[in-house]
């Protein structure tokens, strides 16, 4: 039963970050709460990360216009670009435009040079993410809100300040997702006191 209601959670808010922004922050006000308390991040940190995607996308859109689809991610202020570009002057473009935002950590430019992928494949990789996000849920031995998650063309990025083993764990659990074809990480590693330290901050 628990399990069943995880997975259909997981999938809710994969279904919410379909329908746009708004939605996104409609069903972040209703679980926020939950995820604010788990996120290992300060919720300075949070606010600021929110900040930098925003003026990513703002920045590189003013830059590419609507040659491409770039989709900013940041956690902990390291910037992941997914989505596609027409071509490589495209992607260092959108690579450099991102990595002049104040106070960043670093890009990770995942961008693929291909066209723009179809309404279908960006769903389909929203459900996948909402799987994978529900194997964390389920597993035992993970906390699953440590872990964000972005899919793009069946490739999953997991981003997050994680101990060596909950990475190698986070990894295990999205390989073992139908429909996975790759696992990126992009974690910033924590040692098992530096995470001792900041649970107690969270709780």
């Amino acid at each position: 039963m628990k399990a069943t209601f995880s997975r259909a959670l997981a999938l809710a808010l994969a279904a919410a970050t379909l329908s746009g922004c708004a939605a996104l922050v409609v069903g972040g006000a209703a679980v926020g709460t939950a995820l604010v308390v788990s996120d290992r991040r300060t919720s300075g940190a949070i606010l600021e990360d929110q900040a930098i995607e925003l003026k990513a996308m703002n920045r590189v859109r003013d830059v590419l216009g609507e040659r491409g689809h770039v989709n900013p991610t940041s956690y902990n202020r390291t910037l992941l670009l997914t989505g596609e570009v027409p071509g490589e002057a495209e992607r260092t473009a959108a690579e450099r435009t991102a990595a002049g935002i104040d106070n960043l950590k670093g890009v990770v430019n995942e961008l693929a040079v291909m066209g723009n992928t179809s309404l279908t494949a960006r769903s389909n990789d929203s459900i996948l993410s909402g799987k994978v996000k529900a194997s964390f849920i389920d597993a035992k031995d993970l906390q699953a809100n440590a872990v964000k998650v972005v899919t793009e063309r069946g490739t999953v990025y997991l981003m997050g300040r994680v101990t060596e083993r909950e990475a190698n764990r986070a990894t295990e659990l999205a390989r073992g997702v139908s429909g996975v074809q790759k696992v990126v990480r992009v974690f910033e590693i924590l040692s098992e006191a530096e995470l001792a330290a900041i649970e107690p901050a969270r709780k």
